[in-house]
């Protein structure tokens, strides 16, 4: 009785160590995706086309060749994101977003073709 005790209060003290490093961890991104969320937007969507196209590899849907040129159009994206945000102190305006989601949208039609 005594031994699965102890394997409860440690398998908690576990579970809360945990929790407070991933509360810590999410509280930081957290911060900056409050400073930049048009930022934070253009780059979710790139790290969602990216997880599309290794899938897409993955299942046989798109070859490397295919995947490559894919992910050289987002790179090419994201360069221009951050070009954008250096000259407008680490923001993106609504117009240079909006640009931004109709390249990724070209990009993402051509997922999985």
């Amino acid at each position: 009785m005594l031994k699965s005790v102890r394997i409860v209060l440690t398998v908690a003290a576990a579970s809360f160590a945990l929790a407070g490093l991933a509360n810590s961890a999410l509280a930081d991104e957290t911060q900056w995706q409050k400073d930049h969320p048009r930022r934070t937007e253009v780059n979710d969507r790139l790290k969602n086309q990216d997880r599309r196209i290794h899938k897409e590899v993955k299942e046989g849907e798109i070859s490397k060749s295919q995947a490559h040129q894919l992910h050289k159009e987002d790179h090419g994206i994201r360069r221009e994101e951050r070009a954008m945000a250096s000259t407008n102190g680490g923001h993106i305006t609504k117009t240079e977003r909006k640009a931004l989601n109709q390249q990724e949208n070209q990009v993402s039609k051509q997922i999985g073709k």
